[in-house]
């Protein structure tokens, strides 16, 4: 599994745990925030996704919208920040 893999690493969290530290490359369209849907619609429904969050909760949550909204590739539930790092072999960004 790399990260080319996926037309994007998608981080759910929120700005602040975005800013403790995020996978590199990863985009932040946070679950919590008012425009998630807006930010998700500007993605190709077709492409395959890579979300994480903090625990996997959240980008449970996420692929569900998704799935909702019409995203028919193959979206990956990464689950935490550090499984998810180990699993596409990316570094995690402290800004």
């Amino acid at each position: 599994m790399n990260a080319s893999d996926y037309a994007a690493v998608i981080d759910v969290r929120t700005i602040e745990e975005w800013n403790s530290g995020y996978l590199e490359g990863a985009v932040r369209i946070g679950i919590a925030d008012a425009d998630f849907r807006a930010q998700l619609s500007s993605l190709d429904t077709s492409a395959d996704y890579y979300i994480y969050c903090r625990s996997g909760n959240r980008a449970g949550q996420a692929i569900d919208i998704m799935r909702d909204m019409g995203f028919s590739g193959e979206l990956v539930n990464g689950g935490s920040v550090a499984n998810a790092a180990n699993q596409l072999s990316l570094s995690v960004v402290k800004p």
